[in-house]
């Protein structure tokens, strides 16, 4: 498991994924509120599907597994896989709290295109080095 973590004001940067302070804030109220703060970390995630090919997880994980990229980020713990890492190594994931409500924002660099949900994307290759198609449609 790896833990390359570099403290900057505000922010913890990563080889992998960041999570700005009012993210960690967030999942750090909802670990308390579900009574697993001590035991459980967050697991970020991409699967295939969503209108873009390819879409963003999150869930609270307490089973890190041998070949995750584990961070600690603001107290807590990010875990990662390898075949998500190659679409998400960059990204920066945020609450962000308006008038209309709150909800996380994942900024991901490797993104070529995103649809208006916010929560599905493309990239311009495959963890396999395959070319993406232009369009899931």
């Amino acid at each position: 498991m790896a833990l390359d973590t570099l403290t900057m004001p505000g922010i913890d940067t990563t080889t992998g994924v960041t999570i700005t302070s009012s993210a960690a804030d967030k999942l750090h109220d909802i670990l308390v509120q579900k009574g697993v703060a001590e035991t459980h970390g967050l697991r970020v995630f991409v699967q295939g599907g969503g209108c873009g090919g390819m879409k963003y997880g999150m869930t609270f994980d307490n089973n890190p597994r041998a070949d995750d990229e584990v961070y600690v980020q603001h107290g807590l713990k990010v875990y990662v896989d390898p075949v998500s890492l190659f679409y998400i190594n960059g990204a920066r994931i945020d609450w962000v709290d308006s008038l209309m409500g709150g909800g996380f924002n994942i900024e991901n660099p490797n993104a070529v295109s995103s649809c208006g949900c916010g929560s599905s994307f493309r990239t311009a290759q495959s963890h396999t080095g395959e070319a993406m198609p232009e369009s899931c449609h």
